[in-house]
């Protein structure tokens, strides 16, 4: 729900930490859960790690809401589904988030959180939903070859 933005990147943040630059972490230098190369897609390519260690919050927010809140459609979405499909998008990408929902809810896994998916949310519980995003993300990360390492945190 669009009135939820603020307390899910509150909640987000609660597990993102500050800044690391872990040598085995794909993502590189990364603080509060964004990348440098993220952090350069919206602030531009000349912008450097100390720029990053540096975010403010109002970059922050930006870069919270625009790449992973809206293109995952959030503000359309039930309270609580909103949140886990958010988190999923901030730690697995937004296309890996839209699936796990598409999956919940039987609906064609393209990736995209259009209207069909949309009309097929409102039709079904958010605690069911919410419990398959969790246990489809869960089985993902597990996946992961860095699971051993990051697995917890």
């Amino acid at each position: 729900m669009k009135e939820n933005f603020d307390r899910a990147l509150q909640l987000v943040l609660v597990h993102e930490g500050g800044f690391a630059d872990h040598p085995q972490d794909p993502g590189g230098a990364t603080m509060k859960g964004v990348t440098l190369e993220t952090f350069r897609r919206h602030f531009g390519a000349g912008k450097t790690v100390n720029d990053l260690r540096n975010i403010t919050p109002e970059q922050l927010a930006c870069v919270y809401r625009t790449g992973y809140w809206d293109k995952c459609s959030c503000d359309q979405l039930p309270t609580g589904v909103d949140y886990a499909v958010f988190d999923v998008a901030v730690n697995s990408g937004p296309g890996r988030a839209a699936k796990f929902l598409q999956s919940a809810i039987g609906a064609a896994e393209d990736g995209a959180i259009g209207p069909k998916t949309l009309a097929k949310v409102g039709a079904q519980e958010p605690p069911s939903i919410i419990n398959s995003i969790c246990d489809q993300r869960l089985s993902f990360l597990r996946g992961l070859e860095t699971f051993s390492i990051f697995g917890t945190g």
